[in-house]
Order: C-alpha cells, then sequence, then structure tokens
C-alpha cells in the first residue's frame, strides 16, 4: 500500500478527489485528499506558507514514503513538499500543472476581490480546458469553488535544496499532449522540470479537470505511478 496525498488546484478542496479516492483504495493503495487552510473559515488569512506547512506535515505523518500529486497550481504545492522532504517523497505526480520556480509567486493570475480570489467563471477558461464539461459540471464545480486567500495566490515559493531533482516526476497532460509539454521543458519555460533527473510524461484524454471528468482513468495513472 502506497500513500498518496492529493492536492486540488485553485478554488477547489479534497471533496474534488471524491471520484478519485475510492477507486485508488480499491487499487491498494492509501488515498488521502487534502483539505489546506484558507479552504474554510475564515478564508482570507492563510498564506502560502500555511498551506506548504500542511502538505509537509501531511507527508511526514504518513506511515512510509509517500506520492504527492497535485493538480494544476497545487504542482507547485507537491514540489515545495518534495523540496522539504526529498528523502520522504517518493514520487511527484503533477496533473495539468508545471511548479513555480524559487522567488516566483505561487498563482497570481486573476484579480483580488476583499482579499481573495473568486472563480472567475468559464470564460476564463473557454477551449480544451473545459471542452470535456457538460454544463451540469461546470455547474457542480462553479458552486464548489472556494475563494482562494490572496496571501496564498500572491506568497513567494520558496525552494532550498538540489535534491528535489532526484524526486521523481510524473506529468499527467490533460489539456496539452506530451509532446506538448515536453517541447515547453525542453524550451526553457519550466526551469525546475528542466532539471528533474527522471520526468515521466504521460497522457490523458481530458480537459484540465479529470477528477471529474476521468475519475477512473485518473486513478489508474496514479496508481501506474506509484508502482513506476
Amino acid at each position: 500500500m502506497t500513500d498518496i496525498l492529493l492536492i486540488a488546484g485553485l478554488w477547489l478542496d479534497g471533496s474534488a478527489w471524491d471520484g478519485v479516492v475510492p477507486r485508488l483504495r480499491d487499487l491498494g493503495h492509501r488515498p488521502v485528499a487534502l483539505f489546506l487552510p484558507g479552504q474554510g473559515a475564515p478564508p482570507a488569512t492563510a498564506t502560502l506558507d500555511d498551506q506548504r506547512e500542511a502538505v509537509v506535515a501531511a507527508a511526514v505523518a504518513a506511515a512510509g514514503p509517500v506520492i504527492v500529486a497535485g493538480h494544476s497550481a497545487a504542482a507547485t504545492l507537491a514540489w515545495m513538499a518534495a523540496d522539504a522532504q526529498p528523502a520522504k517523497v517518493a514520487r511527484v505526480v503533477l496533473i495539468g500543472g508545471f511548479p513555480s520556480g524559487d522567488g516566483e509567486a505561487y498563482a497570481d493570475f486573476f484579480p483580488v476581490v476583499d482579499g481573495v480570489v473568486p472563480f472567475p467563471g468559464w470564460k476564463s477558461f473557454e477551449g480544451p480546458d473545459s471542452a470535456d464539461l457538460d454544463e451540469r459540471q461546470r455547474a457542480a464545480i462553479a458552486a464548489r469553488a472556494i475563494p482562494v486567500p490572496a496571501g496564498v495566490v500572491k506568497g513567494i515559493v520558496t525552494l532550498g535544496t538540489e535534491r528535489r531533482y532526484d524526486v521523481p516526476v510524473t506529468l499527467i497532460c490533460p489539456e496539452f499532449s506530451p509532446t506538448q509539454a515536453k517541447e515547453w521543458i525542453d524550451g526553457g519555460e519550466v526551469p525546475e522540470l528542466a532539471r528533474v533527473r527522471r520526468l515521466d510524461y504521460v497522457d490523458i484524454d481530458s480537459g484540465h479537470w479529470p477528477m471529474f471528468t476521468r475519475p477512473p482513468e485518473l486513478a489508474v495513472l496514479l496508481d501506474r505511478a506509484a508502482n513506476a
């Protein structure tokens, strides 16, 4: 059995993984869908450091080596956990996201309103990101969206050890292809992943949120990463 920590991207908490968690259990793993600081009341007070500490604490608390899976912007949180605990994190799985580098903002992409970043609506994600979401799924995701504290999205990423590059990484490619991802990385657009010593590219036929549209397939890919 492998402990697999699951971190959802912006506006989503641990409940985003409800369709994936039981399938991972059936495959023999111990999945832990993380609920992070700032995803409850009071939402505007949490910082990126608070979320990082929560992920690292969950990794340390696991019985053995862990897989840390980060979706979208949370790819950076997963990578920060590997940086903090390179001996504890057996593999990082990135789902539709790329880690920011040391000294960069975590996810400063959308306007802050009253101390938080609300879900911007689906016009911001037209095209391949949302093409596989039907209207029911869009409405459900928007209804559960949690405003993200400004202290999280504007937090500055800190990375401190070269040992993070020894941690194997699986990049699951949803709305983009493995070929595209490799071109971006080889072209210098993702410096952190360019230095990873073992980087595996995996395709999934989905938009940006496969935990909602392809949960069985995503669980299988996580299982394969855990057993790689």
